[in-house]
């Protein structure tokens, strides 16, 4: 609504009607006479100039969200201002340029013919000296106009053509053709949405999510409540097993709409998962690695169907498993993860540990040179192989483990346990030929060997390392035996202590 407002009022004398002079009604007659054909005057100037301004705001308000790239709001102003003035071909031209920068060509056609068939009045002539000047900047205005109409009308029409194209290919299946063509659709309107959809549409049939990630992600802000395309991106994500951002885009759906129920049940999906992850993360950093173990087997029964997060709970379950030393379930797993994820290094890297932990040394070398080819700025992998590559090299010769019979992760109580037993058996004492005495020696010197490094911290850490602190390769300076020589290559006599009191013989 305008509202006119004028600079005088009337005003009422309060003098009652017989006593006013004759001639003074008169004078109050006329001046209402004039009162009401001014305001009819006012009344239809004020109608005009309200229009005017109408039209003007809806088209300077059109411009402005057009320059942001709000196209849907854009348009609504100029509806409102052609409906305003239906004579003005500006309107026309401006609300086609708004559905061609939408794709929608078919629209834009009308609007674009009807521009170019009027002939707007617009300057207005003040005096005969003006005319001529006027007219000729009239001319020269709509010619510069009705060219850049042409224009548009033409590439109106290739868009048009394109988006055929385009669905055409799209119904026969032929995905690759359809984002061709489409390419060229959105280089001539990039603020389409539709084309945009229909090629991200594209990218998924063919196994490219990343790129309909791209090409969904600008329409959420080209539409209005574009709800459907922040769902789409938030499963994209998911399958990607991007959670994080796949919960940022389901809320922004959300935010829109918080009854909307595909959204909210992806939603509830979503947040226990991502909840799931982050726990089971938090407990590794923690060292709490089974109850790690146990929020990774939620993760699986949470979301059974996508690749990424069984994949992924495999992983992390058997890195899990070799820290808390189970070596057997740790390969039974590892192996599985590497099954579903060959390329992937740190599953090679921990099936490695656990062979270590399992004695299985050439296969910890092969899986950490496998890992290097995948991962080969890797410290870890790097320094694994070589301690992997340590251990073999003493495996060959001796393996304080192998000899006592105990696992790398047995504790102190049971190798001397072990050491006991063995000991016990493969006394000297107990064999009655020359041979089997000497056979029986060695033996013995073996495990008395092993027990020794085995319940030294210092010397295990060494060995476990891939150094044997026994070996005399490995000992600085002189002294130090080894079973060439005829000390003991240990610091304790054997039979000092028990009911052992064998007294060897050397030739």
């Amino acid at each position: 609504m305008c509202s006119v407002y004028f600079g005088w009022s009337w005003t009422q004398t309060g003098v009652e009607l017989h006593r006013v002079p004759v001639e003074a009604v008169i004078v109050r007659s006329r001046l209402h006479d004039v009162q009401s054909k001014m305001s009819v005057v006012v009344s239809t100037s004020s109608a005009f100039d309200c229009t005017y301004l109408f039209i003007e705001h809806h088209l300077e308000m059109g411009r402005k969200l057009l320059a942001a790239g709000q196209l849907a709001e854009a348009l609504s102003h100029y509806h409102s201002a052609v409906e305003g003035d239906s004579k003005n071909y500006l309107t026309y031209y401006k609300r086609a340029a708004v559905f061609l920068a939408m794709g929608k060509s078919k629209s834009a056609l009308p609007d674009l013919t009807r521009a170019i068939q009027l002939k707007p009045d617009f300057l207005a002539v003040s005096s005969p000296e003006t005319l001529a000047e006027n007219k000729t900047r009239s001319r020269k205005l709509m010619s510069n106009t009705s060219t850049e109409a042409q224009e548009q009308l033409l590439k109106a029409n290739e868009l048009e053509e394109l988006q055929e194209e385009a669905h055409a290919a799209y119904h026969q299946g032929d995905y690759s053709a359809t984002i061709s063509v489409l390419e060229r659709v959105i280089e001539i309107s990039p603020w389409d949405p539709e084309s945009r959809e229909l090629r991200a549409d594209c990218y998924i049939r063919m196994g490219d999510p990343q790129k309909a990630i791209q090409d969904l992600t600008p329409t959420t802000r080209l539409r209005n409540d574009n709800r459907a395309a922040f769902l789409k991106l938030s499963m994209l994500h998911y399958s990607l097993g991007e959670h994080h951002e796949s919960l940022n885009h389901i809320r922004e759906c959300l935010k829109l709409d918080q009854d909307d129920k595909e959204c909210f049940s992806h939603y509830k999906q979503v947040k226990k998962l991502s909840k799931q992850l982050d726990v089971a993360e938090e407990l590794i950093q923690e060292d709490r690695y089974q109850e790690a173990i146990d929020k990774y087997e939620s993760v699986m029964k949470t979301e059974p169907s996508v690749q990424f997060y069984t994949n992924l709970a495999k992983e992390r379950i058997c890195f899990c498993l070799v820290k808390v030393k189970l070596a057997l379930e740790a390969i039974d797993v590892c192996s599985e993860a590497h099954q579903r994820d060959p390329r992937n290094a740190n599953v090679l890297r921990d099936r490695a540990e656990a062979y270590i932990l399992n004695q299985e040394y050439e296969k910890a070398v092969q899986d950490y040179q496998e890992a290097r080819e995948f991962d080969g700025d890797s410290n870890d992998i790097r320094e694994g192989l070589e301690r992997a590559q340590k251990l073999l090299k003493i495996s060959r010769k001796r393996d304080y483990y192998k000899i006592l019979g105990v696992n790398r992760n047995a504790n102190k109580q049971e190798i001397i346990k072990a050491y006991r037993k063995l000991a016990q058996q493969w006394h000297p004492d107990n064999f009655q030929s020359e041979a089997e005495k000497k056979e029986a020696e060695k033996k013995f010197i073996d495990i008395a060997s092993a027990k020794e490094v085995l319940t030294d911290p210092e010397m295990r850490q060494k060995f476990d390392a891939g150094e044997d602190p026994l070996d005399p390769e490995n000992q600085q300076g002189g002294g130090g035996g080894g079973h060439g020589g005829h000390g003991w290559p240990f610091h304790f006599n054997p039979f000092e202590s028990g009911s052992f009191h064998f007294k060897f013989q050397y030739n």
